[in-house]
Parts: C-alpha cells; sequence; structure tokens
C-alpha cells in the first residue's frame, strides 16, 4: 500500500523543492565552477516551470491511483 505511494510523495518533495529555488525561497545546494555559471545561473528559471509541474503530476498519479 505505501510502497505504491512513494514515487509521488518522492516526486511531490522534488517539486517542492525546485519551486522553492525557482521562485527564490531557496538557495542551489552548490556553488557554480567557473565554467559553469551561465548554465546555473538559468537553471533556477526553469525551476519556476519545472517545479510546480512535477508538483501537478504527483498530485495527479497519486489520486489516479487512489481509483
Amino acid at each position: 500500500m505505501i510502497a505504491a505511494h512513494i514515487d509521488e510523495f518522492i516526486m511531490f518533495c522534488v517539486g517542492l523543492w525546485m519551486s522553492g529555488i525557482g521562485y527564490g525561497f531557496l538557495q542551489m545546494p552548490n556553488q557554480p565552477q567557473a565554467g559553469q555559471r551561465a548554465w546555473l545561473a538559468r537553471l533556477p528559471s526553469h525551476f519556476k516551470w519545472m517545479g510546480p509541474l512535477l508538483l501537478i503530476i504527483s498530485i495527479v498519479l497519486a489520486v489516479a491511483s487512489r481509483t
């Protein structure tokens, strides 16, 4: 029973984390190296849409698995 919802729980937690970073509530866990600065500077802007999308997907999957 609980094993069936582990994937949705992990997706939900990652969605919360990505949304928190994307909207500035949390900071990125690592500092970028010299060659990664441009790539890592754009990443949080993508988290603004990926985090809520992952939250929606996890909720839909959790509701669908109950039926």
